[in-house]
């Protein structure tokens, strides 16, 4: 298992893409094993025959549709509308409006790209710093995997055999937290600091102003009703919801609010369908590295190492968190997710951990890989957005970790708050 690791490293190392490094290095043990190199595409090929897998790119087209058909401006305007007039009221939005975002894109990069394309340019006019708002933008796009729907969660819940609904509901409260955590971090900063401009408050223009972004954002703060309602009411599976969720964003952008034209849909399938694909092959050679795993016994390896170090349940899940924080700067979520999903859940399991909750875990942790250098996609995204350097964006950025780093902890050893819906 070492040198599958060295081989997997090395081909990172030399700037092969993630999905390509992750089937040329099971190639060495396939040959040693005298197996034949056919596996590799019948691998592939099995584990993409999937009818959960269907979600992930009706979820990234439902997400598209939303940014061009206007409903996630919207939203936008809603969540200024509630909290934008205290000091720091816009960047609380932002982080409100991709909480609103995140139960429908199921995207951590989406939400960001999304929300920030819009908001920090405001933030900008309104006297914010720009690398103070793309921390803003790059810390709240997270929520796009932690609360339901997402799609890391469906990858989760396919390799370690658990229910995505379940999973979804285990997110929701470890979502609201650490939104309502991020809020508080952006109102006392931007207090202490002076960042953006207090608008006087007025409770009569405040509530005229809010009933006017309500309603005009009522369709979109629908949507996540609708999926969400549909599941847990039994009326659909998670990946009819997703292609619910693409109809009803269709009709809303194309009828409703006519921003969506008939020529404006080849461009946004092929952008759909071009994100999809760059996940979906990274899942389907993943799937070839974890097969290799387990023809090596890499689990039962892994758990007998950590039971060698201490059988605490408490023990395992610091030595968890603190192997992918580290796996998650260097690592692309739904890639780690497949390596070490089949090897971790395991090993938690027998050890008595709850696998929802383990799945909440890994998923909270690889979502703050993604705003951690020097692979994080969130920086890179909110970096172009805010057209600063990396540099630039990391200094504001550490509060911002602090704050979810401590929610993780939380997560971690508060099972409650992971499973008090379920039970």
């Amino acid at each position: 298992m070492t040198m599958l690791m060295v081989y997997l490293l090395g081909l990172f190392a030399i700037g092969v893409p993630i999905a390509f490094a992750l089937g040329i290095a099971a190639i060495p043990f396939l040959l040693e094993r005298r197996l034949p190199l056919i596996a590799i595409p019948q691998v592939i090929f099995d584990s993409m025959d999937s009818f959960v897998l269907m979600a992930v790119p009706m979820y990234v087209l439902a997400g598209r549709l939303m940014m061009t058909g206007g409903m996630a401006r919207r939203l936008v305007d809603f969540a200024v509308a509630i909290i934008g007039f205290v000091r720091g009221g816009l960047a609380a939005s932002t982080v409100l409006t991709c909480m609103l975002f995140a139960t429908i894109s199921g995207s951590s990069a989406a939400t960001a790209a999304a929300v920030g394309s819009t908001l920090v340019p405001e933030m900008e006019k309104k006297k914010y710093p720009r690398p103070f708002a793309a921390a803003v933008v790059a810390s709240s796009g997270e929520l796009g995997v932690i609360i339901p729907p997402s799609v890391p969660m469906i990858i989760y819940a396919v390799i370690a055999e658990v229910s995505i609904s379940q999973l979804f509901l285990a997110g929701v409260i470890p979502g609201i937290m650490i939104g309502m955590s991020l809020i508080l971090t952006c109102i006392v900063v931007c207090t202490i600091k002076g960042y953006g401009e207090r608008t006087p408050f007025v409770l009569n223009a405040y509530l005229s102003n809010l009933l006017r972004a309500t309603w005009r954002a009522t369709l979109a703060l629908m949507l996540p009703f609708i999926i969400l309602g549909g599941i847990y009411g039994g009326f659909f599976t998670p990946t009819e919801a997703a292609v619910v969720a693409v109809v009803f964003a269709l009709f809303v952008g194309m009828v409703i609010y006519r921003e969506i034209r008939i020529r404006d849909l080849p461009k946004i399938f092929a952008e759909s369908m071009f994100t999809a694909s760059i996940v979906m092959i990274i899942v389907g050679f993943a799937f070839v590295f974890a097969y290799v795993l387990a023809l090596m016994q890499a689990p039962q390896q892994i758990a007998g190492a950590i039971r060698g170090i201490s059988s605490d349940p408490a023990v395992f899940l610091l030595l968890v968190n603190l192997f992918l924080f580290v796996v998650g700067m260097f690592m692309e979520t739904f890639a780690a997710i497949i390596i070490l999903a089949p090897v971790l859940a395991p090993v938690a399991t027998q050890l008595g951990i709850d696998p929802i909750h383990f799945g909440l875990i890994m998923i909270v942790n690889l979502a703050i890989g993604m705003v951690t250098p020097p692979v994080g996609v969130n920086l890179f995204v909110a970096c172009g957005i805010a057209r600063i350097t990396m540099e630039e964006l990391m200094r504001p950025l550490v509060v911002f970790l602090f704050v979810l780093i401590a929610n993780m902890i939380v997560i971690t050893y508060v099972p409650w708050l992971s499973l008090a819906l379920i039970r």
